[in-house]
């Protein structure tokens, strides 16, 4: 496996949780030098390398001081998973059952017969005040069980109701413990203490190459930390070279992305506007960026898959470890057009890798994501661009091992290209 290959699957079984996403990739910038700042801090005007995180969205930038526009990658941390409900214990027939409910598009069906673990975010009492604490359960506690096929009333088909059918069970007889009690109590945390909690499922097999070369990638979460993963590294190699290169990496984006730090926040647009005020610019100083700035919306893409090639365009190949691919959609489901086309077309130039162009059949419904949103909250120029997968929404998805390094490669190049 390739040290690319091999460092994404690191960082997605260190992830299990948007949380742990930023907690990931802010442990990787601080380890490069970058200085984190608070919100309500005053904010340097010094050149330098800074990032901020605002609950499960982060944004991170390198600035050497000069006036030229923004070059800004943007992915998601959050994936479609089973999240826990605020009143989760049920006895039921025997059996101790934590009550779960989907979280995005979850492929319901995937989430079934898995050993599942728990991961979030815990709001603690601390003196007068609150700590946010992440937590992490990698035993496995919990079991989504399938109907045996002997009980189902049709065996043909699958019909997951999502509030009877995917809840979990942890266990036999009387409670001895609540399940919150439970997390708590593994966290290191007084129960008494939890004042609130955002709980979630993760799949807990290791994530590793597959396929008779090794040229495939097996992982919870590829859609979207793949992409986290490689504009992460893009920023950490990328250079200012006239322009200030910024990842950003935002929460919610499975479920509308209309949170405080999700792509419709003002999250983006007040980073960019302080890092110019910071500097001793005005927002006139600002506005007049945005025009040449660009931004790449990363999120992965449907590779054509080889036992439903009939669900595709047409003789459009999309294909694994074939470089990065380029989506269109001509009702703006994603915000590509030419212009946009044209500076991701060169940075893949740039860096030596092939280009996908995707287009999705015009007789099914085409998921979205942040691109437009940002790219309208903003005012930033966007092409939509991913890497090519199978099996996306599902509890585990499929890529090409040898697409980590190229997609990261396109991304640097796009943050900081060549005169």
């Amino acid at each position: 496996m390739s040290a690319s290959a091999a460092g994404l699957c690191d960082f997605i079984d260190a992830s299990p949780s948007p949380f742990h996403v930023c907690a990931t990739v802010a442990a990787r910038l601080a380890a490069a030098g970058y200085t984190e700042l608070g919100e309500g801090e005053r904010w340097p005007g010094e050149p330098g390398r800074y990032f901020t995180v605002r609950a499960g969205s982060l944004v991170a930038w390198n600035s050497d001081g000069a006036e030229g526009p923004f070059r800004i990658v943007g992915a998601h941390t959050d994936s479609p998973n089973l999240r826990v409900k605020q009143h989760p214990d049920r006895l039921v027939a025997g059996w101790r059952v934590v009550a779960l409910e989907p979280y995005g598009g979850a492929w319901l069906n995937s989430w079934l017969d898995r050993d599942l673990g728990i991961s979030g975010r815990l709001s603690v009492r601390v003196g007068a005040g609150v700590e946010h604490r992440l937590v992490r359960i990698d035993d496995p506690i919990l079991r989504v069980p399938q109907l045996a096929i002997h009980l189902a009333e049709d065996r043909k088909s699958l019909t997951l109701d999502p509030q009877r059918h995917v809840n979990a069970v942890w266990g036999v007889g009387a409670e001895t413990k609540s399940f919150l009690e439970f997390v708590a109590d593994r966290a290191g945390v007084a129960p008494t203490e939890v004042l609130a909690a955002d709980l979630m499922t993760h799949d807990l097999t290791p994530s590793g190459a597959v396929g008779a070369d090794a040229d495939l990638l097996s992982a919870p979460r590829l859609d979207n930390q793949a992409s986290c993963y490689a504009g992460m590294e893009a920023l950490l190699a990328a250079e200012p070279r006239g322009f200030l290169p910024v990842l950003v990496l935002f929460d919610h984006e499975e479920v509308g992305s209309s949170s405080d730090h999700g792509a419709q926040s003002d999250l983006l647009g007040t980073v960019l506007e302080r890092i110019v005020l910071a500097a001793g610019g005005t927002r006139e100083d600002f506005l007049r960026r945005l025009p040449d700035s660009l931004l790449a919306s990363a999120d992965m893409a449907h590779a054509t898959h080889p036992n439903y090639p009939e669900r595709h365009e047409p003789g459009h190949l999309i294909e694994v470890n074939a470089g990065p691919v380029l989506k269109v959609h001509p009702n703006l489901r994603y915000a590509t057009d030419s212009r946009t086309a044209a500076a991701f077309a060169l940075a893949c130039e740039q860096a030596g890798v092939a280009l996908q162009r995707y287009e999705h059949r015009a007789d099914l419904p085409c998921g979205s994501t942040i691109g437009p949103l940002a790219s309208a909250r903003t005012g930033i120029p966007t092409v939509d661009v991913g890497a090519a997968q199978l099996a996306m929404h599902s509890a585990r998805e499929l890529m090409g091992a040898h697409d980590v390094a190229a997609y990261s490669a396109a991304m640097e190049a796009f943050l900081s290209p060549k005169p």
